[in-house]
Formats: C-alpha cells, structure tokens, sequence
C-alpha cells in the first residue's frame, strides 16, 4: 500500500504512511453531457420553472424584492441575475420597482466592492442593492408566529414587496438539512429573535439526524415563515468539486428546492462503510470565518468512532465570527446541558449563539478536536475548547501519538459541503 499525500492550499503538505489505512471522500465532478454552458443551463431553468409560472408572468406594477445569498456562499449571483431581472424587463417590472437585498442573516454587512463583485458591476450600478439589516429593529417587521410558535421577525422590505424571489445554492446542511430555498428568508432575511429560535430547534438533534434531511423540523419552521413573508420563487444552483454549474432548479420554494436536494445530495453524497479513528476535515470552501467552517466539523461527527479524533482544517480570515465572536470566545464550545444553563440564567439571551455552542459543544465532548488555523490563534483555540496545530503535518502526528495498532484515518475533502451516509 502506497502513502497518501494529502495537500492543503493553506496548511500545506501531509504524506500519511502506508502502514495507516486511508479512505479519502470528495464531492463529485459532473459533466453535463449535452455541452450546455451554465449560463445556458440557468437561463433553460428559469424559463421552464417548476410547480410555479414563470417569472415573465409577474405584473408590471409589482414591486419586487430579489434576495441573494452573501460572500459566506459561492453561488454565482453575477451569472444568475441578468437572466432573472432580464425576465422581469420582459414582463414590464420596472428596474426602480426592483431591490435586491443580501440574504445576511446574522453576518457581517458585505462592503461596497464585495456587493459589486457579488452581483456584477452593471447589475450593481442599475439596481438599488441593500444589505439586510438584521441588528436595527427599527428595519424588521413582526408578522405574529408560526403554528409551532416560532416568532416571524422579518425586514420590512420583504412585507411591502409584491412578489419576492430568491437566489441561493444547495449543499447540505446540518441545520436545515441542505441549505437553498426558504432559508433565503429564514435566517437570510429575518430578525435575530426568529434564526435564533428555529437554530435552537436543531441543538437537540444530532448531525445524522439532521444533515441532507430536509424534511426535518427546523426545515419545516424555515419555509412557514418563508410562506409568510412571501417567497413565490426560487432559483437554486448546485455546484460540483470544482465549483462548476451543475444544476439549476428554480420555480416553486419547495417542490424546486426538493429536487435540488435530490440532485445535490448525488454531487456530495458519500458512502462511508464504516467509522474511522481519525477524521481530518478540510473546511473549505467554507472557512471565512470559524461560524461557517464548523460545518466541515458536523460533517467529521458523522464519520468518526465515538471517542475518535477530528482535525479541523479552517482558514479563518476572519477569525471565530465577525458578529458573535466575543460572546463564543468568551463561553466556549460546551454540551447541549451546559448551554441550557447559561440560557435559564440568562448568560446567553442570543439562542443562535446558544445553539451554536452546544452543537460544537456536543461533537467536542465526544471527540478530541484539533484546529489548524491561520485566523484563530492557539490561546482562542483553547479559550473555545479546542486544541491548537499550525500545521497539518503537525495536527496529524499529535493525533497518532498514543494510538494502538493500525488506526482508520478518514480524509473530508471540502468537508463543509460532503454529505456522509453510513
């Protein structure tokens, strides 16, 4: 058996000897056999929607609202929306009727050049484009509750639009099951009241209970109040390895989004046969800051033995969280039952933060986790409860000290969007 060089673009280059045994998992790449282009592909989508008219259909008096996915996400945005405002065009909407908004939802505002390269410079130059702002009330509005109680906080603007459509990309997801669809309003454009209180909802079930289900009941939460709000249309890309247009689905919130899930879940699904020792998790293309690159860290849980070792490759430019990182610095990661504390006593009064510790907290406290990266330094590292390598090389041989015989190691190429099935 031959070693296993494994290279990271930041922590560079791992060579894991014979004598281990390896299993690495990639997303898929797809090549369409037709020879379409993506911008063929998603014009073909928009124009064949399903469950739903199409988007020439909207009247020209319709104030719309276009809601896109932020710089956390890769969809190609500046590709999409000359095709769907060129269908609003056709169907007489003027363009001072049109808004687009960044579906932020607790996020840092994106800067005026990352807006433009977002969603292209004629684009931004034509249009009036807005960052949502999810911390000024005076910006939300409240349209009661859900059937299980939920409170809807939601930007005024989605309320006074006529017809509001949203952009996004489906990968899995441990929350929602795969993101896309309603959550370009849930959390994209909601109040901080309403994502924390359908994010705590997921704190109680575990990364195999919830990761590629999108039939589960935060999903359900998340597209009620998408419903509320108004979302009538979706356009939804799925993206394989490389970062290419694999599919679009666009139409209808749910019935589009399901089959997008159904195709994403053939791009980055992965057949584990059985659990490794060792799971190292590449977080990108995730990793701008540690809030989003614990998602490759949800996906590690599913594959590695209980009481195993996860090494979490995460860039982190922007360290823990540009909008919560104090107050995750200053609690740390802990179980499901220690965070429920700090809620009762009102230590934590911010349930998306509440349920993001106890979600990593849960994975820490079953496994030894080692962070290598450039963003988090190693005092944070353990401030938030994980142990601290500059390099993989490094992270690996502290892993392997102490362990007996010949363990299982799993590699998580682009951990952050792998789907593992066991």
């Amino acid at each position: 058996m031959n070693k296993v060089v494994f290279t990271n673009r930041y922590f560079g280059e791992l060579s894991i000897p014979s004598a281990y045994e390896v299993t690495e998992y990639y997303p898929r790449t797809y090549t369409d056999e037709s020879g379409r282009s993506s911008a063929m592909i998603i014009e073909q989508a928009i124009d064949r929607p399903i469950g739903c008219s199409p988007l020439t259909a909207v009247k020209p008096d319709d104030k719309v609202l276009v809601i896109v996915d932020d710089k956390s996400r890769t969809t190609p945005a500046d590709e999409i929306l000359p095709a769907v405002l060129e269908r609003l065009r056709q169907a007489g909407v003027r363009d001072s009727a049109v808004t687009l908004m960044i579906a932020l939802g607790t996020h840092r505002p994106m800067t005026g050049p990352e807006l433009q390269e977002k969603v292209g410079p004629e684009v931004f130059a034509r249009y009036r484009v807005a960052n949502h702002a999810w911390d000024d009330p005076a910006a939300l509005c409240n349209l009661g509750k859900t059937a299980a109680g939920t409170d809807i906080w939601v930007n005024k603007l989605a309320v006074d639009a006529d017809y509001v459509i949203g952009i996004g990309h489906i990968v899995p997801h441990r929350v929602a099951g795969f993101s896309g669809g309603g959550k370009i309003v849930q959390p994209g454009i909601s109040g901080p009241v309403t994502t924390g209180q359908t994010h705590w909802l997921s704190a109680y079930h575990s990364a195999e209970e919830m990761l590629g289900k999108p039939d589960n009941p935060v999903r359900r939460e998340i597209e009620e109040v998408a419903a509320r709000v108004g979302l009538k249309f979706i356009v939804n890309v799925v993206q394989d390895s490389a970062g290419k247009v694999a599919g679009v689905f666009a139409g209808d919130p749910i019935l589009a989004h399901r089959a997008g899930c159904r195709f994403a879940g053939g791009i980055f699904g992965v057949a584990v046969k059985e659990k490794a020792d060792i799971v190292i998790a590449e977080a990108y293309p995730a990793e701008l800051e540690l809030w989003q690159a614990t998602k490759a860290l949800q996906a590690a849980d599913v594959v590695v033995k209980p009481g195993g070792q996860i090494i979490l490759l995460a860039q982190c430019p922007e360290g823990i969280s540009r909008s919560h990182g104090p107050l995750i610095e200053r609690f740390g990661f802990r179980p499901l039952a220690a965070v429920e504390r700090l809620v009762a006593e009102g230590a934590v009064a911010d349930l998306n933060v509440a349920s993001y510790l106890a979600r990593v907290g849960n994975v820490l406290e079953k496994n030894r986790t080692i962070l290598v990266s450039q963003g988090i330094s190693a005092l944070q590292s353990g401030k938030i409860g994980f142990e601290s390598c500059s390099t993989a090389e490094e992270a690996f041989l502290k892993a392997v000290t102490g362990e007996e015989g010949r363990p299982k190691i799993a590699i998580l190429h682009q951990g952050s969007e792998l789907l593992p099935i066991l």
